[in-house]
Formats: C-alpha cells, structure tokens, sequence
C-alpha cells in the first residue's frame, strides 16, 4: 500500500470536512446578513480548533484500534496529520476571498461569490485526488464529491437565511 492509499481516507474526510465546516460559517454569516468581518474571525477559529478537534479525534481513535488488536499498519501521528493538514489546507479555500479583500480589497462586494466558486474548486480539486488515488473514473469522483459538498454548503446558506431574523 503506498503511503497515497494508506492515508487517503484521512486526506479525504478533513479535506471535505474542512471545506465544508468553513464554507459553512461563511454561507451562515452572508445567509443571515451579518459583517463580513465576522467570517473571518469564526473562519479562522474554525479552520484550526475543528481541525485540531478532528486530528486529536483521529488519534485516539487509531490508538483505541491498536490497543483493541486490530492493526491496520497507520500510525496514529500520522493519520492525525494527515486529517489536520488537509482539514486546514483545504478549509482555508472558502475564507480567501474574505482574506484578499480586507487585505488588498480584491473582491469588494463579491467575496462570497468567489468563495462559491472557490469552494467549488476544492471539491473539484478533492474528487479529482479521490479518483486518481482509487483508479475510480474521475469525473465521477468529482461530481459526487461536488454533489455531496454542494448540498452540505447549500443546507448551510438556507439555514443562515432562515435564522437571519434572530439578529
């Protein structure tokens, strides 16, 4: 097993879990209409607390593996790694929008356009390493993993649009 297929699983959760979860606060701040300042505060927070939460998950739950027997030749450390690097890596894509706008004012009006766009792309980008790592047709792999991230971003937008009325 090569170290792509070995840690391809991890890769692909806190790949997606990043992008979405991140994607999920930005849907929810413009869904709602609150400061796009707020995006990134609660981006950022997310991007390391959850993706740390998700690595530490990850290792004590590979340990648990190994104590109970049932080896499956991943180090803990290392599949913690690999969850947080992509969780991070990956989930940062939805809030670069916000980060070039407040710092060189690219994007003005637009940022959550191009995070649509930009989340869209790491869904592409992971649905393309998902099908090239498993043999698996990519464009499949790419349209369910968009389709799969796509809905989970879209239930993020209506709910901050339903709940807008609460601030």
């Amino acid at each position: 097993m090569t170290f792509k297929e070995k840690y391809l699983t991890e890769f692909i959760y806190g790949a997606i879990d990043g992008t979405v979860t991140t994607f999920a606060i930005v849907a929810g701040v413009v869904g709602a209409g609150l400061s796009p300042g707020i995006v990134l505060i609660l981006g950022f927070s997310n991007v390391l607390a959850d993706g740390f939460s998700m690595a530490s998950s990850n290792f004590l739950s590979e340990r648990a593996e190994e104590r109970l027997g049932n080896t499956n030749q991943k180090r803990p450390l290392q599949t913690a790694l690999a969850t947080f690097i992509s969780f991070v890596v990956l989930g940062t894509v939805p809030i670069l929008s916000f980060v070039f706008e407040y710092f060189f004012g690219w994007f003005t009006g637009d940022q959550f356009l191009v995070s649509c766009i930009l989340t869209a792309l790491a869904f592409i980008f992971i649905g393309f390493v998902r099908g090239k790592i498993t043999k698996q047709n990519s464009t499949q792999s790419i349209l369910e993993t968009l389709l799969v991230g796509g809905i989970a971003a879209s239930v993020a937008y209506f709910v901050g649009a339903l709940l807008h009325n609460l601030v």
